[in-house]
């Protein structure tokens, strides 16, 4: 615990020289993509920049100057799998983007989406000595929490106080200058697999770049897709992507839950390649120009030639109507969507207020997504884009890119964590982990 309280507080530090001289890329290491973008940081906002505790910040203080994709190689399952193939891909999308940018990185901050992620909800509570709540009393009263026993090989990954009681009054954003007897907080901690993230750093040195934060992919496709009312009121966010699909619940702004499921837009590929018997590029071809998964009459009719190159003339010329195609599609897409649907009755997401569902992600672009989710999600379900930042390239503005956009946010304004403060770290007896959703339920 301590050794890591330490890495993220020298990542943290990084973060911040890293905006100080101006520039930073931001890596997105994705299963079908890697994705690239290099920062840049004007002075008028830095000083601006309010440490400590708070909801995201408005969008501003910077702009992307370089954007790059390639194709990701060495990722499964939102995990690095070959590591040289992986540093390859890296290595080529951080070049490309520094050439764009016409400047040279020396600090990533990175996100992904694999490595088991498990939600904690902890709570802590302090008498006041001074009646006023000081920066030492919250730090006070975040190492109140007790934390559970999250077992051997795990690594926090993000702890974040999202609610502050006062005496009686809970619901508060930041305590600090004001008055009461006892404070008392509830905080949200991420744990995944700590191989997952060490892999990733090891990956990123051998780049020759210094990894300046790591952030969950679930959590910052959350913050670039979900409209501020969603994330005030209560919202899911679910982020289709190659390998994995991510699950995030904001309420009052923060993350309270995250979740991911092993399965993505490669299975659905995946399963047309096995279906029509053609090879994987075909595979993808044929999804993303005609793939859907509401079937109508006409789809009967509307014939797709399968173009092969395995030079048997018979077999390169088949076609297959637009309907079977649709009927391949169809079932792995419910079954992500019915896994999803399971992720969020574990976390009480029908106790929220509010109950928006934003698909995001490569994978939310198959026609007819939105109409299916909300069969078995629930009514309200819209198709989410990351927010506009300044200077992302068109290319860059679709949904496959709302984490490279949110952890674009997340560098610009990273909310307050539990290493931002001075904080005594022990050890602390368990504590049941079901609380992660009890406490809006008793405060909204």
């Amino acid at each position: 615990m301590i050794e890591l309280y330490e890495s993220q507080r020298a990542m943290r530090n990084m973060r911040r020289a890293a905006m100080q001289r101006g520039v930073v890329a931001i890596l997105d290491v994705g299963s079908s993509k890697i994705g690239c973008l290099v920062l840049r940081f004007d002075g008028s906002d830095r000083e601006m920049e309010v440490e400590g505790v708070g909801p995201m910040a408005g969008q501003a203080g910077f702009r992307v100057i370089g954007a790059a994709t390639t194709r990701s190689r060495g990722v499964r399952f939102g995990e690095i799998h070959a590591m040289q193939e992986t540093e390859r891909a890296i290595r080529t999308a951080v070049q490309a983007a520094q050439k764009m940018a016409n400047i040279r990185v020396d600090h990533v901050i990175a996100c992904f989406s694999g490595g088991a992620p498990r939600s904690y909800g902890l709570a802590g509570a302090i008498d006041l000595e001074g009646h006023v709540v000081t920066e030492q009393d919250v730090s006070r009263v975040l190492s109140a929490c007790e934390v559970p026993e999250y077992g051997e090989g795990r690594e926090v990954l993000h702890a974040q106080p999202v609610n502050f009681a006062l005496d009686h009054r809970s619901g508060l954003g930041d305590p600090r200058g004001q008055m009461g007897m006892r404070l008392a907080t509830d905080m949200h901690m991420l744990t995944v697999d700590a191989a997952a993230i060490q892999n990733l750093a090891h990956c990123v040195k051998r780049c020759d770049l210094e990894l300046a934060g790591v952030a969950s992919s679930s959590y910052v496709s959350g913050i670039s897709a979900m409209v501020e009312d969603e994330q005030e009121l209560g919202g899911a966010c679910i982020d289709l992507g190659g390998g994995t699909t991510g699950l995030s619940i904001f309420m009052k702004k923060h993350m309270i839950y995250a979740d991911s499921v092993k399965m993505g837009g490669d299975h659905v590929t995946g399963d047309i390649s096995m279906g029509l018997g053609v090879p994987t590029a075909t595979a993808e071809r044929i999804k993303t120009f005609y793939g859907g998964v509401v079937a109508t009459g006409m789809d009967d009719r509307e014939m797709i030639e399968i173009g092969g190159d395995t030079g048997d003339w018979e077999h390169d010329r088949r076609t297959v109507s637009r309907a079977e195609l649709i009927g391949i599609m169809r079932p792995r897409v419910e079954e992500i969507l019915e896994e999803v649907r399971r992720r969020l009755d574990a976390a009480g997401f029908e106790h929220l207020p509010s109950q928006q569902i934003v698909l995001t992600g490569g994978g939310s672009q198959i026609p007819g997504l939105d109409g299916l989710a909300s069969r078995i999600l629930g009514q309200q379900v819209r198709l989410g884009r990351p927010l506009r930042v300044h200077g992302l390239p068109q290319s860059a503005t679709g949904p496959g890119f709302a984490s490279a956009v949110g952890l674009c946010l997340f560098a610009a304004h990273p909310q307050d964590e539990w290493w931002d403060f001075e904080i005594p770290v022990d050890r602390y007896p368990a504590r049941s982990l079901r609380r992660a959703v009890k406490w809006f339920k008793d405060n909204w």
